[in-house]
């Protein structure tokens, strides 16, 4: 029988039909492909998706004792929850009503032996160095003379693939 891990996101102050958007684009890929495409994702829900995903990550790894790269993304699933309702005035004494929309999330991983390896790999950002305190600094220097500094001009980076997305409006 296979095995589904479940993870929820509910009262997200997102409208559904934003986060619906981004939950179509990884529906049926593989954790780390899916993984990678709310990385590279503009969108506001794609932060939210992209913790979901990670902590239903998490389940598998550490309730289920799961490896990851035998997850997929089985189903997702964008609910409406409660409207916020505000007001706002309007001409001759009238007022209108804002409604501020929330979603419930739900992501449904499952095991599959049967997945395509990764077309790529995910690195994660190296860790920094504390930084040394000025005693610390002042033992390390002592009887040493200072190392003499060389700048580098670092030619300017052309734009990434990932800024000639075509947005009909600002995110």
């Amino acid at each position: 029988m296979p095995q589904n891990i479940t993870a929820k996101l509910r009262y997200l102050r997102v409208p559904p039909r934003k986060a619906r958007a981004v939950a179509d684009t990884i529906r049926g890929l593989p954790l780390r492909e899916a993984e990678a495409q709310l990385m590279i994702s503009p969108r506001r829900p794609a932060v939210h998706l992209l913790k979901l995903l990670r902590s239903a990550l998490a389940n598998a790894v550490h309730n289920k004792k799961i490896e990851a790269d035998k997850l997929y993304v089985k189903e997702i699933k964008v609910d409406e929850g409660p409207r916020f309702k505000r007001w706002t005035p309007r001409a001759r004494g009238a007022i209108s009503m804002i409604q501020k929309k929330t979603s419930h999330l739900t992501i449904i991983l499952e095991v599959s032996d049967k997945l395509p390896p990764p077309k790529f790999v995910i690195k994660e950002k190296p860790k920094k160095e504390k930084k040394k305190t000025k005693q610390e600094a002042k033992k390390e220097t002592k009887g040493k003379e200072p190392k003499k500094v060389i700048q580098e001009i670092k030619p300017v980076a052309k734009e990434g693939i990932f800024k000639r997305i075509f947005r009909r409006k600002t995110i």
